[in-house]
């Protein structure tokens, strides 16, 4: 059922992207398998380096596992998000689709220049782009307020400089306790 609209997606944005196309070419006929729960995508390469939905019942050459909470993972990045993958079957295959769907990118102001044309396409990207640094900003202010409250109003953490002095502490302290030894063993002798 949904299938179709990620394949559809998918395909649009190998049609923006030639030299993806042209990577999985040589992988024609064979089939992949994209397994985030409760999400199952089944594909295989056509001649013409799109995708096409495959049937479960054949075989995949190349099975790839993502933990369900992945989509949840996405605004930390793609790196982040990808950290858990698992891939069985042919490392080869394998590889060209993880090359093709990591530098995989969507131009959605191309995309809305169609609908809008290019200068509004252009401002509405901008636009989102602003805000989504606006919430990146804030999000991190946030943290920081939060943080700062809980070390230095609820005394429930411990402040960056405590934190330090104490380090700094243990590390004279170990220092001194490596001198006694060894003047210790030195008395031993």
């Amino acid at each position: 059922m949904i299938e179709r609209p990620l394949l559809a997606l998918l395909n649009h944005l190998l049609d923006g992207a030639p030299w993806a196309r042209t990577r999985l070419m040589p992988y024609a006929g064979r089939r992949a398998s994209f397994d985030i729960p409760p999400l199952a995508l089944s594909f295989a390469i056509t001649a013409e380096g799109r995708l096409s939905a495959a049937d479960g019942s054949t075989p995949t050459d190349v099975v790839i596992r993502l933990p369900a909470d992945t989509p949840l993972k996405l605004p930390q990045g793609l790196d982040k998000a990808m950290a858990q993958l698992s891939v069985e079957g042919n490392a080869e295959f394998a590889t060209a689709l993880s090359f093709v769907f990591r530098n995989l990118r969507w131009d959605i102001e191309e995309d809305l220049s169609w609908l809008v044309g290019d200068i509004a396409a252009h401002r509405l990207v901008l636009a989102a782009a602003r805000f989504s640094e606006w919430q990146r900003r804030t999000a991190v202010r946030l943290a920081e307020n939060l943080a700062e409250y809980l070390a230095h109003e609820r005394r429930l953490l411990v402040p960056r400089d405590d934190l330090d002095v104490l380090r700094a502490e243990i590390d004279r302290l170990t220092a001194a306790l490596g001198s006694f030894e060894s003047r210790l063993a030195s008395f031993g002798r």
